[in-house]
Parts: C-alpha cells; sequence; structure tokens
C-alpha cells in the first residue's frame, strides 16, 4: 500500500478527535474540554453547548442522519438507540437539532438489561451520560457518543463507569506516589493498554449449516480433523489472499474510525489469526476493542465470511485469547514500568515492581474472577492459555534481582547484553530484559504487563478495571506509609524489600504447563480455581469488597448485582448449549438410521456387519446419553437460585454433554459424510 493510498483511507476521519475539535471549536472550548480530560475538571454547560453544535456541524459534513448514546452494559457487548437530528417546525418544514442536553443525556430503557437486581421489569428508567474522555465517532450515518449508563436510583448499570472511576483512583495514588518520589512535574499517570484480539475465520455457508455455531458460537460436537495444528504449518504463516483481502478492509475501516491496526498474523490453530492495536489509554482502548469486534464480524460479511470469537470454537485446538497489555505512564511520556538503564538502581521502577507483585498475590482471586466465564473454562489451561493458578513471570534477570534485594545482597546483572547468532546473523542484537512466557497468566514483558488470561469475545473493561483498582489500592498503602515517615528514603527502601519478601511466592518463571507446578503452587499456598462454579464465589469475599467499596469503584450493591449477572450468564449459557445438543444429536440419530438403512442393503455384509454392530453400540450409548441430559435439564427448571444452579450445570450437566459428545464424535467417524448432517472440521477449518 503506498503513501498515496494511506492518504485516501483518512485515518480517524470518522473520529471527533483532537484535530476535529481544534477545526470546529473555538480555543476556549477546546480548553476546557482538554481540562476536563487531563484534569477532571467539570465542563459549563456553555461549553457543552458549543461542543454539541460543532460535534453535529461535523457529523452532518461526514453525512451522518442520527446519533445514538453509545453505552456498555452488563451483557458484555454494546447498546445503542438512534435519534434522528431531523424534528419537524410549525411551517410543514424542519430543522436539525443537537442540543447539549441531548449530549449530556440519553434516556435509554434499563429494564430489559441485566442488572443482577438493581433493577425491578417495571422500573424502567436508566440514563446514559456523556463520557467526554472517549471520542464520538461516525459508523453507518450515526454519530456514537461513548457514554456511561446507570439507573434511577444511582447505581452504575454498565461495565465503563467502574472503568473511570479506577483510571482515577489510580492516577490519584501514582501521583501521590510520585511527589513522594521527587516529582513534582508530573500532572497525571494514566493506565495505557494495547489488547490482541485472536479469531478464526470460516465460510458463512457452513456456519449456517451448524446449529451449534449459530446458537452456542462453538462447535458443541464434532470429530477431530485427521490433520490439525500439530505442524505448526499454520502460525505465523503466509496469509492466503481471501484472508489478506478481508484483513485488508478491516485495517481501512478501524483506520477510519481512529483504531490503528499494528498487527496482523496466521495464529496457531488452522483458520485462527490475530490482531493488534496499538496501546492508547484504558478508557479508549475498551472502547476500540468493543468496536473492533463488532467491525471484525460486518467485514467477515462482506466476504462471505463469518469471524468466530468464542474461546474455544474447535475442540482439540488452540483456543482464543485476548491479551491484554497494560502499563502505566505520566503525562509527560514517561512509562513508570520500565526499568531505564539500570534497573538495580532505578528505585521508581522497583517500587511500581514490589507494588504489582503484591496486589497480584493479595488480589489473585478477583483476577481470576475477571476471566471466569463458560467460554473461557473451555480455553484455560492448554494449547497456549495459562493455566488457571495465577503468577507472575518476571524473567530471570528481575527474579535474580528481586532475590538479591530480599536477600540484602549484591547484584551483578549482565545489563545491556547483545545476542550473538553466529555468522548467520551478521548484525548484533540486542537483548531484551526478559524472554517472554506464554504459560504464565500476568507476564512482564519490559515496559508493561501481560494479562492472558481474558478471553477473546470478553470486553476487557473488568480485567482493566481490577489490574487499576490494585494497583491503586498498593500504590494508596505505599503513600500512606512514606507521608508519615521521618527517613522516608530510607524506609522506601525497607517497603520494597518487605513486599518482595512477602509476596515472592508469586513469581513464577517455569512452565505452568508442567503438572509440576500445580503442586509447588499448592506448597506456596496459591489458590487453583479451575472453572467458574469454584471461581466466582471468591467475588464478594470480604477483602474484595473492602478494595473495590474503599476505592470507590462499586458499591456493595453494585458488587451483588453483578455476582448475580456472572452467575446468571454461565447458567444460561450452559443451558442453551444443552439444548442445543440435544436438538442436534436428535437430528444425528436420523441420519445415522438412514445410513444403517443403506449399508444393510449392501452386498459386503462381513464388513458392513461390523460396521453396523459399531453403529448400533454406539447409537445405544448415545441414546442413554441423551436422555440423561435431558434429564438433567429439565432438572435444572427446579433450581430457584442461580449459586446452585451453577454448581449444578458445571458439575453435572457439562460432564455429560461429554459424554454424549464422545458417543456422537464415535459415530460421526463410522458414518459417511454424505449422511452426515453437518459440516464436519475438515470443512470448517481447511476451508478458507
Amino acid at each position: 500500500m503506498g503513501a498515496s493510498e494511506f492518504d485516501n483511507v483518512g485515518f480517524g476521519s470518522l473520529v471527533f478527535n483532537r484535530t476535529a475539535m481544534k477545526k470546529y471549536l473555538s480555543s476556549e472550548a477546546y480548553k476546557a474540554w482538554d481540562n476536563c480530560v487531563q484534569q477532571r475538571q467539570v465542563l459549563k454547560n456553555e461549553t457543552a453547548s458549543e461542543i454539541a453544535e460543532a460535534m453535529k456541524t461535523w457529523a452532518l459534513e461526514h453525512g451522518a442522519t442520527h446519533y445514538s448514546h453509545w453505552f456498555q452494559p452488563l451483557t458484555g457487548v454494546t447498546a445503542e438507540k438512534h435519534e434522528g437530528f431531523m424534528i419537524p417546525t410549525g411551517d410543514d418544514g424542519f430543522k436539525l437539532e443537537f442540543t447539549s442536553k441531548e449530549l449530556i443525556k440519553g434516556e435509554p430503557d434499563a429494564s430489559s438489561f441485566p442488572s443482577g437486581g438493581l433493577r425491578s421489569t417495571f422500573e424502567a428508567r436508566g440514563y446514559s451520560a456523556w463520557d467526554p474522555t472517549s471520542y464520538a465517532f461516525i459508523k453507518d450515518r450515526t454519530l456514537y457518543i461513548p457514554t456511561v449508563f446507570f439507573s434511577y436510583s444511582g447505581e452504575a448499570l454498565d461495565k465503563k463507569t467502574p472503568l473511570l472511576r479506577s483510571c482515577d483512583e489510580l492516577n490519584k495514588q501514582a501521583l501521590r506516589v510520585l511527589r513522594l518520589l521527587g516529582d513534582k512535574k508530573t500532572k497525571s499517570v494514566t493506565a495505557n493498554v494495547g489488547a490482541e484480539q485472536e479469531y478464526f475465520l470460516i465460510r458463512k455457508e457452513l456456519f449456517n449449516r451448524r446449529t451449534d455455531l449459530r446458537l452456542c458460537g462453538r462447535t458443541i460436537l464434532g470429530a477431530p480433523s485427521p490433520k490439525g495444528q500439530e505442524l505448526d504449518d499454520h502460525y505465523y504463516g503466509a496469509i492466503k489472499p481471501e484472508v489478506s483481502k478481508f484483513m485488508k478492509d478491516l485495517n481501512r475501516a478501524l483506520w477510519k474510525l481512529g483504531i490503528c491496526s499494528k498487527t496482523e498474523h496466521n495464529e496457531v490453530a488452522p483458520a485462527q489469526f490475530e490482531m493488534a492495536p496499538f496501546f492508547t489509554t484504558a478508557n479508549r482502548a475498551n472502547d476500540e476493542n468493543q468496536l473492533t469486534m463488532e467491525i471484525m464480524r460486518r467485514v467477515a460479511d462482506d466476504h462471505n465470511l463469518v469471524c468466530l470469537l468464542h474461546e474455544k470454537p474447535f475442540a482439540g485446538t488452540n483456543g482464543s485469547g485476548k491479551h491484554v497489555n497494560w502499563s502505566l505512564s505520566t503525562d509527560g511520556g514517561e512509562n513508570l514500568f520500565s526499568p531505564g538503564d539500570s534497573p538495580a538502581s532505578n528505585r521508581r521502577f522497583l517500587l511500581m515492581l514490589a507494588a504489582f507483585i503484591k496486589g497480584v498475590d493479595e488480589y489473585s482471586e478477583l483476577l481470576r474472577c475477571s476471566t471466569a466465564y463458560a467460554g473461557n473454562d473451555m480455553r484455560l489451561g492448554g494449547l497456549e492459555a495459562p493455566p488457571v493458578i495465577i503468577s507472575v513471570f518476571t524473567g530471570q534477570y528481575l527474579e535474580n534481582l528481586i532475590d538479591s534485594i530480599i536477600n540484602n545482597s549484591s547484584f551483578e546483572g549482565s545489563e545491556g547484553s547483545l545476542m550473538e547468532a553466529g555468522k548467520a546473523v551478521l548484525l548484533r542484537i540486542p537483548k531484551d530484559l526478559t524472554d517472554r512466557n506464554r504459560t504464565s497468566a500476568l507476564a512482564y514483558t519490559g515496559n508493561k504487563f501481560e494479562f492472558r488470561m481474558p478471553g477473546a469475545s470478553q470486553s476487557i473493561a473488568s480485567p482493566v478495571t481490577y489490574l487499576n483498582v490494585i494497583m491503586a489500592r498498593e500504590l494508596k498503602e505505599v503513600a500512606d506509609a512514606l507521608e508519615c515517615s521521618e527517613n522516608p528514603e530510607e524506609d522506601l527502601n525497607a517497603l520494597i524489600r518487605k513486599m518482595l519478601k512477602e509476596h515472592r511466592r508469586i513469581v513464577f518463571n517455569g512452565n505452568g504447563y508442567d503438572g509440576h507446578w500445580a503442586e509447588e503452587a499448592k506448597k506456596r499456598g496459591l489458590k487453583n480455581l479451575s472453572n467458574t462454579a469454584e471461581t466466582l464465589p471468591e467475588y464478594l469475599s470480604e477483602k474484595n469488597i473492602k478494595l473495590l467499596t474503599e476505592g470507590g469503584i462499586y458499591t456493595v450493591t453494585e458488587m451483588q448485582g453483578r455476582d448475580e449477572v456472572h452467575k446468571q450468564k454461565y447458567c444460561s449459557v450452559v443451558l442453551i448449549e444443552a439444548k442445543t445438543m440435544i436438538k442436534m444429536l436428535h437430528e444425528i440419530f436420523t441420519s445415522v438410521a438412514l445410513f444403517s438403512s443403506e449399508i444393510s442393503k449392501a452386498s459386503d455384509m462381513v464388513l458392513n456387519s461390523a460396521i453396523l454392530s459399531a453403529i448400533d453400540r454406539e447409537s445405544k450409548e448415545l441414546l442413554d446419553n441423551t436422555k440423561k441430559l435431558e434429564g438433567l435439564v429439565e432438572k435444572a427448571s427446579e433450581y430457584e437460585d442461580n449459586s446452585s444452579l451453577m454448581v449444578f450445570c458445571s458439575n453435572e450437566i457439562y460432564p455429560q454433554m461429554e459424554k454424549c459428545r464422545k458417543s456422537a464424535d464415535a459415530l460421526e467417524k463410522l458414518t459417511k459424510s454424505d449422511f452426515w448432517p453437518f459440516p464436519d472440521y475438515t470443512e470448517l477449518l481447511f476451508s478458507v
């Protein structure tokens, strides 16, 4: 793509960003907006009126006819209600109107969004309020205004509000610490995020013939293909022309929305791919990732493809994650997790590292909760996903440095070393401070931490919110201690050593897939929360409630509501999958019966009798397992609370579904493909 073609893309052309604001706003209004974003100053009504008028003018010039408050309810996806700019006048004409009132506040119906009991069905009023820290944008001739969403009684009903609260709390506590370290220039500290997005592409025609993919987003039945990912020939392989066209159109669509798709490549599994954006502020990164998932699906549809974002669409192949890269930076552009040229003497870096390690150790269950849901249960623990035991990877250099601090011993590190690759590589390549560890839940990768547990389909809002508030809590404790100290410099060194010594157990640089790690983690006292049903009860623990309420992120009521939403969604997903499986199994019985009838008429009765015998055996077992599954689904309706139902779904329904699948997949291998009612794994994975 030449430079002129890049120019034609119009990067950010559909975003009311700083460039657009400077063009359409007065300098006074722009400065007031900037102060609102940078220093959290309240906008005056006259400024909001000017911004609304400018936003309308810009949107109309770019072809918009409607506007929408765009919010992120607890469904995990986005919501919108469109309003027209056009309103009638008394002379049979019309005018185009968009006031500050319409910019600042909307009133979407809140009754049918999940709230976990925060709202009753008959209590419908909800409010959306403009978030000036995230840019408005145009999509489908509609001006989208990022907003928060809350109830008539004031409870947050969305994922964005807690995220914004956590960003404010992190900024507040980080500034306290920086002041104590002698930094008088920094005005704000921001969490920056880059969310890598993995996904699958399959043909739309095949997708439409799979009931499980259409209703559940994953295949709940399916024998493995003779070829999978074992040759590693797809990973980073040449991108096929059809996929390249999709990626090109995806890039152009994202670029217009100001989302810079930096990296794209083939992933490990057949038909699996990945894109990664540039870092941006946590709030905008969250908005942009929601947009990215939507645009992926739409662009795929234009190419007669379907983009699958489920964490485990195909059994036995690599799952899809959403690695959340998280770092902290000042308004001056300094990365607080950057070790600098001499990490051993960089006290600010060591303090940030120690605070992070301490926070992850103390609140690992909360971080695990942020990634616990039905789809991610299929992925975590295997095939490139991290195990469910949370640990922090630092790399050997930093681990040695940590141990030297704990033991109060001298440290000799090879800082700034070069790699030697022999005569095959004529240049001497700078060596990174750490390697990468794909089996770690939280891996330090040079100047940031990579949270590898979030799944491909989920919103990044909760994982980022919890990382923010955990770090804020640890920095608050540091600031509280040092502000009362008579010898801050000496006490800082002691504090760093104390944090590292007491929380050294969470640092693990080995292979998380090794079975010995589970035994070692148990000895260290680290929890092994293997699935959602085991994990979610940890959410409302006393320490988590204290952390999130004292930090101003949630009220107790808001936490209780979210707890109920998470459990209810898990149960709903499992039951939908079980009912879908039952429907598909009945189709299989019919198809297998037709095939059995066909081969019973063939002449080679010796071979056919053996096949018929095997089919009969597997069919009887499948029929028995299907009846048991139907009974369990019926029994699920007897449960009155989601906590008990969640355990029932996890311990009874899912295991029974696995038994059904085993028999069904065995039958698929025995049945001629012409008779099998669904496209098989070979078709699905190797047709793109």
